[in-house]
């Protein structure tokens, strides 16, 4: 395999954004030229020897022109009591108007890759293929990475169908700006609009963007589009969750919020918008003192790729060694008191580790709060806030609301998991859950009444 990339902390989508030229040319704020450009470009470069999946081409179908309108939001790092800890007024006109959920258990690990694609998909990273913001192939060979825009964009690294794709398949135009697997053509299929990842871009800017899109004539019109926002969770990355900057950091996401509920209700198809509000995970304040774990000072890693972000830290070897991972194991369960080392096969099963879907070959993870790192050099004490701890954790549940015209109003539920957005994204939209999924069909899709004239 190639030699392990620097070591990196994850911590949320924070990359450059860039853009390739010729066959894979990106679309910023994309008309049907730039789309067709595209599409031409990536044919020339693959006709020789692939079929591409069909896609909506950026003309919706005649007969899905009356299909409702879905705007997911991202709120990375909102964790489920948030809402209820500060003043957040568009949230609660959000939850008055339509049904939350008490919290959303997130996937293991908790991290904003692995959490974004299973809501996307409803699987499990071990079915979807995202089991990181950083980790190498099954074989070993090569490496995905947040930061990696080439890796970011390569669709051979997605798994499932995600309701971009679904909803593209099906002669739907979508949009996103920003969204895990969304820079991607995951099974071949291009969104009709994106952007790739660039943190510089206001708030608002994002926002009326949806509202310009939700604005376009009906042939053209998406119908799925994405929306994230990231300053929550890197300003309680930052100085950890309840500081001053945390909850400037809410309100602000709440004004955004706010500016992109009022530009629905002014336009045309505002009683047909569906406006789903999503997190991937929470923030809990981290433990920076004496009860911080080097791993390299109980075992050798020599020879071992490692990639550690605080809360957790992922040993994986090069080939199959049991012998060898069991030790590491064993000695770092005798000298570590708040975390705990273990094979794949020692994961509790509500994490749905799988050794064959190249979960790592040992994995290190750190009690609530407490800290992991594989050397010293790696211990990371400025930061207060972070994630990456066992996705039954409390710190680290999620959030989830709904608003639109089939949804009952002011309606709380309680806990669901990751997995089981899909379903109820999928039904909103109309269109049929046609791959096996991990989340529950039923759990808030049957939220939904049913259809005028069905």
């Amino acid at each position: 395999p190639p030699p392990p990339p620097p070591f990196q902390a994850e911590d949320g989508i924070r990359d450059e954004a860039s853009c390739l030229v010729g066959s894979e040319m990106c679309i910023r704020d994309s008309g049907m030229i730039a789309r067709m450009n595209r599409l031409i470009a990536i044919c020339l470069c693959l006709a020789s020897t692939v079929t591409m999946a069909a896609g909506s081409a950026g003309v919706n179908a005649p007969e899905r022109r009356d299909a409702p309108h879905l705007v997911l939001v991202s709120i990375d790092g909102f964790r489920w009591d948030f809402q209820a800890l500060h003043d957040t007024p568009a949230l609660d006109r959000i939850a008055a108007n339509g049904v939350r959920a008490e919290r959303m258990i997130p996937v293991f690990p908790t991290l904003t890759f692995p959490n974004h694609y299973s809501i996307a998909t409803g699987l499990y990273p071990a079915n979807h293929r995202l089991i990181g913001n950083r980790f190498p192939s099954r074989d070993r060979s090569r490496f995905y990475a947040l930061s990696d825009r080439e890796a970011v964009q390569d669709g051979s690294w997605y798994a499932g169908e995600p309701v971009w794709v679904a909803a593209e398949k099906a002669g739907m135009v979508t949009a996103a700006y920003y969204f895990v697997g969304t820079e991607a053509d995951v099974d071949g299929v291009p969104m009709t609009y994106w952007h790739p990842f660039d943190a510089s871009v206001p708030g608002l800017d994002r926002v009326r963007k949806v509202i310009d899109w939700l604005s376009m004539p009906e042939e053209r019109r998406p119908h799925f589009i994405t929306l994230y926002f990231e300053d929550v969770d890197t300003m309680t990355h930052g100085y950890g969750p309840g500081s001053e900057q945390s909850v400037a950091a809410v309100r602000r996401v709440d004004n955004y919020l706010a500016a992109l509920l009022d530009g629905i209700d002014g336009l045309p198809v505002a009683e047909d918008v569906y406006v789903v509000i999503v997190s991937d995970h929470g923030l809990i304040e981290k433990k920076i003192d004496d009860s911080i774990f080097v791993i390299d000072t109980v075992v050798d890693l020599e020879g071992l790729r490692v990639v550690d972000h605080g809360a957790a830290a992922f040993i994986y070897f090069a080939a199959p060694d049991q012998a060898r991972a069991g030790a590491i194991r064993d000695a770092i369960n005798e000298r570590w008191a708040f975390g705990k080392a273990m094979l794949p096969a020692d994961a509790p099963a509500e994490w749905r580790v799988d050794a064959d879907a190249g979960f790592a070959d040992v994995i290190v993870q750190a009690d609530p709060g407490h800290l992991v790192y594989s050397t010293a050099d790696r211990v990371q004490r400025r930061s207060r806030g972070d994630h990456g701890w066992a996705p039954e954790a409390a710190g680290m549940h999620a959030t989830i609301l709904a608003m639109g015209p089939r949804l009952p109003k002011g309606e709380t539920i309680g806990q669901i998991d990751v997995v089981d957005v899909y379903p109820l994204l999928m039904a909103i939209l109309d269109l049929p859950v046609a791959t096996s999924i991990d989340g529950d069909p039923d759990r808030l899709a049957k939220l939904l009444e049913p259809r005028v004239g069905n």
